[in-house]
C-alpha cells in the first residue's frame, strides 16, 4: 500500500470531494484525522467509514473551523495525541462564497469565502509546518480548482481566493524545498458535490447563464470522477512524489502518472501560475 503506516490529516474531510480522499488513503493504509465544520457531519461520516474499512488504519473525525486560529492549534494537538507526527496533511475544505455580480455580493460573505479559502489554508498550512519541519520531511497537498487559472465571473470570491493559495502553495514550496517538505496544488475538476448544488440553487441569473447550463451539463451527464482527484492526492502524499513540489496538478488532463520519471523535468515553472508576456503569443513590442 502506498501510504502504509503513514498519519495524515484531511479538512473538509466528511463529504464530498474531501470523503473521498479519506477513502483513498485509508484504501492505502494512511492513518486519518479529517475534520469537518459540525459535529453531526463528523458523527456520520466517522461512523460510515468506521463500517467502510473495519479493522483497518487509525481513523477519527473532529469537528473545527479552519478559519479560527484557536480551533486549528486544537485540530492540530488531536492529531498529535490521537496520530502522532503528521506526514501527510490536506487543505481540502473550502466554499463557494456569494454567487452573483461581484458589486452586489454581500461584504460578510466575502470575508467569509476569504477566511475559509484563504486564510484557513494558511492557518492549517502553518500549523503542518510547524510539525513537518523539525523532522524535515513532510507533504501538504492544496485543493484547487478551475477558479485559479481563469475568471470566473459572479464567483470573485472562489476565484479570487483559489487564485491566492495556487500562489501561497508556491510560495510555501519555495520556503520548504531545503526542509524537503513537499507543496502542491491539486485541481480535481468538475465534480457533483454540494458546490454543484449550489450553483444549481442559485440559478441562471446569479449564476451566470453559461456557468450554470455547464453545470446542468455535469449533473445530467457525468462530471470528473472524484476518485481521480483523490488518486492524485494518494500519489502526492506518498514517497513516489519526493521532490516534486510548487506545482498546480490537473487530476484531469496532466500526466501525473507519469512524473515520478518526469521529476527532473519539472524543476521549472510548467505547472505553475505566471504572466503571459507578448513573446509568448508570438509578438515582439520593444
Amino acid at each position: 500500500m502506498k501510504l502504509s503506516g503513514l498519519n495524515a490529516l484531511v479538512t473538509g474531510g466528511s463529504q464530498g470531494f474531501g470523503r473521498h480522499i479519506v477513502e483513498a488513503f485509508l484504501a492505502e493504509g494512511a492513518n486519518v484525522l479529517f475534520c469537518a465544520r459540525t459535529v453531526a457531519d463528523v458523527a456520520r461520516a466517522a461512523t460510515e467509514l468506521a463500517t467502510q474499512f473495519p479493522g483497518g488504519p487509525r481513523l477519527k473525525g473532529v469537528a473545527a473551523d479552519i478559519s479560527d486560529p484557536a480551533s486549528v492549534s486544537a485540530l492540530f494537538a488531536t492529531a498529535a495525541s490521537f496520530l502522532g507526527p503528521l506526514d501527510v496533511v490536506v487543505n481540502n475544505a473550502g466554499i463557494y462564497g456569494p454567487i452573483g455580480p461581484t458589486e452586489e455580493i454581500p461584504w460578510a460573505e466575502w470575508l467569509q469565502a476569504v477566511n475559509i479559502n484563504l486564510s484557513g489554508t494558511l492557518l492549517v498550512s502553518r500549523e503542518a509546518v510547524r510539525v513537518m519541519k523539525p523532522r524535515g520531511r513532510g507533504k501538504i497537498v492544496v485543493i484547487s480548482g478551475g477558479g485559479a487559472t481563469s475568471p470566473m465571473p459572479r464567483f470573485a470570491a472562489y476565484a479570487a481566493t483559489k487564485a491566492a493559495v495556487v500562489r501561497l502553495t508556491e510560495t510555501l514550496a519555495e520556503e520548504l524545498r531545503e526542509f524537503h517538505i513537499d507543496v502542491n496544488a491539486v485541481a480535481p475538476g468538475a465534480l457533483q458535490t454540494r458546490l454543484m448544488a449550489q450553483v444549481l440553487a442559485a440559478g441562471p441569473e446569479k449564476a451566470g447563464k453559461e456557468f450554470y447550463a455547464k453545470n446542468q451539463i455535469w449533473l445530467e451527464h457525468g462530471a470528473v470522477d472524484p476518485r481521480l482527484g483523490a488518486a492524485l492526492c494518494v500519489f502526492l502524499a506518498s514517497r513516489e512524489s519526493d521532490g516534486i513540489t510548487g506545482k498546480l496538478i490537473s487530476a484531469q488532463w496532466d500526466p501525473w502518472r507519469d512524473f515520478p520519471r518526469l521529476r527532473d523535468q519539472l524543476r521549472n515553472d510548467i505547472y505553475t501560475l505566471r504572466r503571459i508576456v507578448p513573446e509568448d503569443r508570438g509578438q515582439k513590442w520593444s
